[in-house]
């Protein structure tokens, strides 16, 4: 097995292209199992098959739990972006945060605006022996280059079509 390393740095350039840029893309898809509902009881696997996880349900929503859903897994990919360029960051400034951690907190819950449903995140960082000035403009820096961040504020591109 390779070692595992960061990402080059050099991704931290700025990028100056007229249109979007895809550096990875990737798909997941879920099929509703055994309840024939995606979040009750889906199966839900990745284009290369690294992904395989079962959905359920969590009690709280009247579910049995068991599994996984899609809020902990929003909450995983935004905490592990955020450390991510939060990460590269630092490395760039010569910082060391070896220590570092990012918890996401997301909620699923009703939408005051239209009636149905929204969902919310929290996110928190901890940097243990880092200054708190060059920590907040640590932070301030990397909600300006994490795609989650940019997305909680700025909404997401989504075109949704129906194939059959």
């Amino acid at each position: 097995m390779r070692k595992l390393r960061p990402p080059p740095l050099t991704l931290l350039d700025k990028y100056r292209g007229p249109d979007f840029l895809p550096l990875y893309t990737t798909s997941v898809t879920v099929r509703g199992g055994e309840a024939a509902h995606g979040r009750a009881s889906g199966i839900a696997i990745s284009d290369d098959g690294e992904l395989l996880v079962e959905l359920r349900l969590p009690v709280e929503l009247g579910g049995p739990g068991g599994g996984t859903n899609p809020e902990q897994l929003f909450a995983a990919g935004y905490a592990a972006c955020f450390h991510g360029a939060l990460s590269m960051l630092a490395a760039r400034a010569g910082l060391s945060i070896p220590d570092a951690s990012v918890t996401a907190t997301v909620s699923f819950g009703r939408d005051p605006i239209d009636g149905l449903f929204t969902v919310t995140a929290d996110i928190n960082i901890h940097l243990p022996g880092v200054i708190k000035a060059m920590a907040e403009e640590l932070v301030r820096n990397t909600e300006r280059l994490c795609p989650y961040s940019k997305m909680a504020q700025n909404g997401i591109e989504s075109v949704v079509v129906l194939t059959q």
